[in-house]
């Protein structure tokens, strides 16, 4: 059995993307992400030391999307996967970056690539 925390709808600004225009204005950009591990430990001491923080991950993933641009929203899903596996307590991160603002000339609700990495 595996628990999670969830933390759904982060935002940031990021300059991620192909097309020159989206490198020099930006966008906003969401992200969720799943952590799977063991609450066991946490739960039963009350202790926040024994699990992940979601307000100091939130930092390290918008740290990612401000950070250094990149193409592919692939990319930048790799990326934040990797942030949520460097904590050794999470087994497994399952990451969701939405492009709301993607140039695309029709009408449409969400653009969004969801990854999936385990540390097995």
């Amino acid at each position: 059995m595996t628990d999670r925390i969830e933390l759904r709808g982060l935002r940031a600004r990021g300059f991620h993307g192909v097309l020159p225009a989206e490198r020099e204005l930006g966008q906003e950009f969401v992200v969720d992400a799943v952590l799977g591990l063991d609450l066991r430990p946490a739960a039963a001491k009350d202790d926040v030391a024994l699990t992940v923080h979601y307000g100091e991950l939130a930092d390290r993933l918008v740290e990612v999307v401000t950070g250094e641009p990149v193409d592919l929203i692939e990319t930048l899903a790799e990326r934040l996967a990797e942030v949520c596996l460097a904590d050794p307590r999470v087994e497994t991160a399952e990451v969701t970056v939405h492009k709301p603002a993607a140039p695309i000339a029709h009408p449409f609700t969400d653009v969004a690539v969801t990854i999936f990495r385990s540390r097995v």
